[in-house]
């Protein structure tokens, strides 16, 4: 992977920037509107409102493309953006990034709840964003972006999840529901597991940024 800019921003977003060109995932209804800003390409995972903010995407440079699942797609119409659908085990390029296609659905939240689509990306082999799931990639992830907390997951979901990925270093996402004490708590258990499994653990603030690749 190519010297890669990750920056952080509200809740389950994050952006991506290598060689001039701005990728950015799940721009929802938690994340502050800069996150779009300048963007090439935006992959949404699912259609709940912390990751989908349709009135945000319609406003969107005419240029700019996104790809997403059927279901999410199928609110999408009458943007006059670009809407691409894809499934698990496609493959295509957004904004000169290379991103595999995995999982299908949400984790489960009630049993009376019916599971809605949810594609999680791949994305240049290395970082991985699964949506609100726990779909383990059939291939290594270098950097996994870790959901740490929602009505569809315990603790011990969250820990068994990162084991099950075994990255060489995770970043925590879907975190906007937690004050500074929850935070502190997840860091904490988040933290002794990466590192049992010689791998690293890191919280980024909104707005923070690491460089990855190289």
């Amino acid at each position: 992977m190519k010297l890669t800019t990750l920056t952080k921003h509200g809740h389950a977003c994050v952006r991506l920037e290598k060689d001039g060109s701005t990728l950015v995932i799940d721009p929802g209804g938690l994340t502050e509107e800069s996150a779009v800003e300048g963007a090439d390409a935006v992959l949404i995972t699912h259609e709940h409102f912390d990751h989908l903010e349709v009135k945000r995407l319609a406003a969107l440079a005419s240029g700019v493309q996104i790809w997403t699942c059927a279901a999410v797609a199928a609110q999408l119409e009458g943007l006059s953006v670009k809407v691409n659908v894809v499934g698990e085990g496609d493959a295509f390029t957004a904004a000169g990034f290379e991103i595999g296609v995995a999982g299908r659905e949400h984790a489960k939240v009630w049993p009376e709840m019916p599971l809605v689509q949810n594609v999680g990306f791949l994305i240049d082999g290395e970082v991985f964003h699964p949506g609100d799931a726990f779909t383990v990639p059939g291939s290594p992830v270098g950097t996994l972006l870790t959901p740490t907390g929602g009505p569809w997951m315990k603790a011990a979901e969250m820990l068994d999840y990162l084991k099950a990925v075994n990255p060489t270093r995770a970043f925590s996402i879907h975190d906007g529901l937690y004050n500074e004490v929850g935070l502190s708590l997840v860091d904490g258990l988040l933290d002794r597991s990466a590192q049992a499994q010689g791998g690293d653990f890191r919280r980024l603030k909104p707005g923070e940024s690491v460089v990855i690749g190289g």
